[in-house]
This record gives C-alpha cells, sequence and structure tokens, in this order.
C-alpha cells in the first residue's frame, strides 16, 4: 500500500467530523511531519505517514522528539487501521 491513500484515508475520515489535515511543509526545516492535523476543540496534532513497512530517517525521529518536547502530540501511521485508531483516540 502507498503512504498516499493512508495519507488520503485520514484527510477523508478528519474532515467527516469536523477536522483538517493540512499539508506541513516548513522551507528551511526539512524533516517536520507530513500533516497538520486541527480538531474541533482547538488541538493541533502533528502526523508523519508511511508506507507499511517503512520508517522515520533520523532527522524525522529528531523533529518528532523538538515537537514532543514543545508539548505537541505527534503520531506516525503506516495503515489504513492506524488511520482508524488515530482518529478513534483524537476523538473520544
Amino acid at each position: 500500500m502507498r503512504e498516499s491513500k493512508i495519507e488520503k484515508a485520514l484527510t477523508i475520515e478528519l474532515k467527516k467530523r469536523g477536522g483538517m489535515a493540512l499539508k506541513f511543509v516548513s522551507p528551511g526545516m526539512a524533516g517536520v511531519p507530513d500533516r497538520l492535523v486541527l480538531i474541533p476543540n482547538g488541538e493541533v496534532i502533528f502526523v508523519e505517514l508511511k508506507a507499511p513497512g517503512k520508517t522515520m530517517r533520523h532527522l524525522q525521529l529528531k523533529r518528532k522528539s523538538q515537537l514532543e518536547n514543545l508539548g505537541f502530540r505527534v503520531y506516525v501511521i503506516d495503515s489504513l487501521g492506524g488511520v482508524d485508531s488515530f482518529v478513534r483516540e483524537v476523538f473520544s
């Protein structure tokens, strides 16, 4: 399964529930997560999407740690089941 299929599923599921999954690009700072997720209660969550079996690069792990140290939640999703689990958790 391709990462793009997982990414599309995430955006669709969030939209159904009134949330958004914005493509996140930060010029001048490589390794940031793929999506900036905004949910109705005003929460911001970062999401890195991966194809099944793929792992995060060293720089991506560093960025994840930096964001978590600032108090943000950062998720890594690598399957359609992971999308379902993520959506259930953040909307519970």
